[in-house]
């Protein structure tokens, strides 16, 4: 996939565990794991809203597209 889910980069900047910004925006602390993970093979709107609301931060700050299939540049 070259789509790449940067949500424990923001967590980190955060400081914000997966339990509470699983509360925060809805949804289980699984369905976060698939997500950080890059397991996930879609994402809805209303999900990512939220997201970007608890994270104060744009859909582009979460998602990241990569060319080479998901791999990321060594340098």
């Amino acid at each position: 996939m070259a789509i790449l889910v940067n949500l424990d980069v923001m967590l980190a900047k955060r400081k914000m565990s997966v339990g509470e910004f699983a509360e925060r925006i809805g949804i289980t602390p699984a369905n976060v794991s698939v997500l950080k993970n890059g397991r996930a093979k879609a994402i809805r709107f209303s999900t990512l809203d939220r997201i970007c609301e608890v994270l104060d931060c744009q859909p582009g700050d979460v998602l990241e597209w990569v060319d080479g299939g998901g791999a990321r540049d060594a340098s």
